[in-house]
C-alpha cells in the first residue's frame, strides 16, 4: 500500500499549454521575436520558464539577457492570465478525492515557478489537502533533480517504498528515477507514450481511474501496462 502520491502540476493534473503558450507570445511579440504555434509549446516547457523562454528565443537571441527580459514581460501577464484557458484534465478532480477519501497523502512537484503553482493549486483544487505545494524557487535545483521529492518525503514522514510519483514528460520520469522513487508515467499530457517508454518507468496509464490499483501495490512493478 502506498502512503504518498507527488504528481507533476502542468501536463499532468492541469492542462495549462494554452495559458502558458499565450503568456510566453505575447512576451516574444513585445521584443519583437516570432511567436509559435501552441503545440510546439509541448516541447518548449518542463524544464522551468528560464529554459522555456530559452527555447522560444530564436537561437541567435538566447542570451541571458534576453530571457530574463522575457521573464519580465512574461510573468505579470501570466499571474492575470494563467487560468484563462487552463482546466483539470479529465477524472484529476474524482481521482484527487478518492486519494483523500482513502487517506493517501498528495503532493505537488512543479517546475512551474512557486507563486503560479500555489495559485493555480488554489483555484481548481481547493477542497484538495496537499501535504506539499512546491514550484521553482529561487536557489533551488529543478527537476530531474530530486532535491523537491526529498523535501516532500520529510514533510510526509515517508519512505522511498511509500512513494508514486505521477507525470507526464521525461522530466518527470527522470526525477522518479533520480529520488529512487516509483515512477508512474501519464500519456494524456504534453509529451509522446515513447518518450515515457524510453526511460522505462514502472508503470504507464492512459486514464486517471488507472492510478488507483496502484496504491494497493507493495513493491514497484517491474512492467509497463
Amino acid at each position: 500500500m502506498r502512503r504518498l502520491v507527488i504528481f507533476d502540476l502542468d501536463g499532468t493534473l492541469l492542462n495549462t499549454i494554452a495559458d502558458l503558450a499565450a503568456a510566453t507570445n505575447q512576451a516574444l511579440q513585445h521584443y519583437g521575436y516570432p511567436t509559435h504555434q501552441t503545440e510546439a509549446y509541448h516541447f518548449f516547457v518542463g524544464n522551468g520558464i528560464n529554459k522555456l523562454f530559452e527555447r522560444a528565443l530564436p537561437e541567435k537571441e538566447r542570451t541571458e539577457e534576453n530571457i530574463l527580459k522575457i521573464r519580465s514581460q512574461f510573468i505579470p501577464y501570466y499571474d492575470r492570465h494563467n487560468a484563462d484557458m487552463s482546466r483539470p484534465y479529465p477524472g484529476i478532480p474524482e481521482l484527487l478525492k478518492t486519494l483523500q477519501q482513502q487517506g493517501i497523502m498528495i503532493a505537488i512537484a512543479s517546475n512551474k515557478y512557486q507563486m503560479a503553482t500555489s495559485k493555480l493549486v488554489a483555484r481548481y483544487f481547493p477542497t484538495t489537502h496537499f501535504v506539499k505545494i512546491l514550484g521553482q524557487r529561487e536557489g533551488i535545483p529543478v527537476k530531474p533533480d530530486p532535491y523537491i521529492i526529498y523535501e516532500i518525503m520529510e514533510t510526509a514522514g515517508v519512505e522511498k517504498e511509500d512513494i508514486l510519483y505521477v507525470g507526464d514528460s521525461d522530466v518527470d520520469i527522470r526525477t522518479a528515477h533520480n529520488a529512487g522513487v516509483t515512477a508512474v508515467g501519464v500519456t494524456w499530457g504534453f509529451r509522446p507514450r515513447t518518450e515515457l517508454e524510453a526511460l522505462h518507468p514502472a508503470h504507464i496509464i492512459e486514464e486517471a481511474s488507472e492510478l488507483i490499483p496502484l496504491i494497493q501495490a507493495t513493491s514497484p512493478s517491474a512492467f509497463i501496462r
